[in-house]
């Protein structure tokens, strides 16, 4: 199987990749790699807003040390993960870190003041490339004013790359609005299936490189031989238990309340009032909160957790497998909607999915969305494997009746874990893809890999 050899750390095929594919494009044009040897660096501006852009940033900021053979230097906004990897944010990633549209205003000063100075900075940083990774509102604001700024002083400017395509395929005219990217984005890196060609339809270079949420069941599972189709996150889940004092007949469900502040005050007092009911059904409840590695969101979890009705135990952010660990000796999940709901099928775990947001938002949402579902999974398979409470609908008595059904009803809870085998399954490039895009006998391939791969070896027009 593909996937069996691609997950090799160290494997000192580096050297000889970036040679393989330096000859491969030697007859097609100058790369980015060429252009950064000409300075003796390679100089990368990358700016991340929320926690699974931090992730998707420090993977890449690996790659990248990995394959190019120069040496680097980052520049930029991020988070704890991407600062592991050598980046001094500008300031810190929690100030653009806003979602929503009406949610927005009360922080638009802020916001517009942070641009200005991420594209100061930029500029003086002098890169040879910029990669935004998601945060579209903020991204796409810095790269078109970053374009405009050295188009208006007649310099050839640095190239842009955006790792996460915008969900064009969920809004009314989404793809139409792929058009105006090609003006400041010079190629997207997709993390979606069928991305790619449609933004290449309309006229936006893109790559496939797969869902960074493989990584971690490429860095869990390091060493195990597994077929790709049979993949799934295993733990140990009584060694979970024994370590925090859970009984062997406790019921467990992990909460993820969000990764930014606005949604986890939100969302988290919801999940405490449904907390509040299920515990009259269930004499030994216990719930795991997992914390995004947010300083704001830590303060606040931590200073509400001793009013939680039930016993709680706290999961800090950014250690996968203390995560899977959890996820394994949890019965249920209840999730804010975003990619973790993509993590409950790596662990097969059933779920439930929750989003409230500001009522404007929600209206607009009704109106735009073009896609019946919020969750990925569901996205992907065109069908409510997941459960969803949305909106209104998202009240505790609901998320109550929606976990108990997912506890109590065995038929349900095998559909969502088959259901999850497909879901991966369409997380990575096909073998065919991987192989027109990297040289066949090379196969240390993550997403991250291709990632890095597409920006050192782009061919600038």
């Amino acid at each position: 199987m593909l996937f069996r050899t691609m997950w090799k750390p160290n494997s000192g095929n580096d050297v000889r990749f970036s040679s393989l594919m330096r000859r491969y494009i030697s007859a097609s044009g100058r790369s980015v790699l060429d252009m950064a040897a000409k300075d003796g660096e390679l100089r990368v501006f990358i700016v991340s807003g929320e926690v699974s852009g931090d992730s998707i940033g420090s993977r890449l900021m690996v790659s990248l040390k990995k394959l190019c053979p120069l040496p680097i230097r980052f520049s930029g906004v991020g988070g704890s993960m991407m600062s592991r990897q050598g980046l001094i944010s500008l300031f810190p990633m929690e100030d653009i870190a806003v979602m929503g549209i009406w949610e927005l205003l009360p922080h638009l000063n802020k916001f517009r003041l942070r641009l200005k100075e991420t594209m100061e900075a930029a500029f003086l940083f002098q890169p040879h490339v910029v990669v935004t990774v998601d945060s579209k509102g903020f991204s796409f604001r810095l790269l078109k004013q970053l374009r405009a700024n050295y188009s208006q002083q007649g310099l050839d400017g640095p190239v842009h790359f955006h790792y996460v395509a915008p969900s064009f395929w969920a809004w009314k005219g989404g793809e139409a609005r792929l058009k105006g990217l090609a003006e400041f984005v010079d190629q997207v890196l997709c993390i979606l299936p069928n991305e790619e060609e449609v933004c290449k339809s309309n006229g936006l270079a893109a790559t496939f490189v797969g869902h960074p949420i493989l990584e971690d069941l490429l860095e869990l599972n390091l060493g195990k031989d597994t077929s790709p189709y049979e993949w799934k996150v295993e733990r140990n889940f009584e060694d979970f238990r024994s370590k925090n004092g859970i009984p062997a007949e406790a019921t467990v469900i992990s909460l993820l309340p969000g990764s930014r502040l606005q949604e986890v005050t939100q969302m988290l007092s919801i999940f405490s009032n449904t907390m509040e009911l299920l515990k009259d059904f269930f004499p030994e409840l216990m719930s795991v909160i997992h914390v995004a590695p947010n300083q704001h969101v830590e303060n606040y979890i931590t200073g509400i957790v001793h009013k939680w009705p039930v016993p709680a135990i706290l999961i800090p952010g950014g250690l996968p497998h203390l995560k899977y660990d959890a996820f394994s000796a949890s019965r249920v999940a209840l999730c804010t909607s975003g990619t973790v709901a993509l993590e409950m099928q790596l662990a097969r775990l059933p779920c439930v999915v929750a989003y409230r947001a500001h009522l404007l938002t929600e209206w607009f949402i009704r109106y735009k969305a073009k896609i019946s579902y919020i969750s990925l999974p569901n996205i992907l398979l065109d069908s409510a494997i997941i459960p969803e409470a949305l909106f209104q609908a998202c009240t505790p008595s609901k998320l109550a009746s929606l976990l108990m059904e997912s506890i109590h009803n065995e038929s349900l809870r095998e559909e969502q874990i088959v259901a999850a085998e497909k879901v991966i399954r369409l997380l990575y490039p096909t073998e065919r893809h991987i192989k027109s895009f990297l040289q066949p006998d090379y196969t240390d391939f993550t997403p991250s890999i291709i990632a890095a791969s597409t920006i050192l070896y782009y061919v600038k027009r």
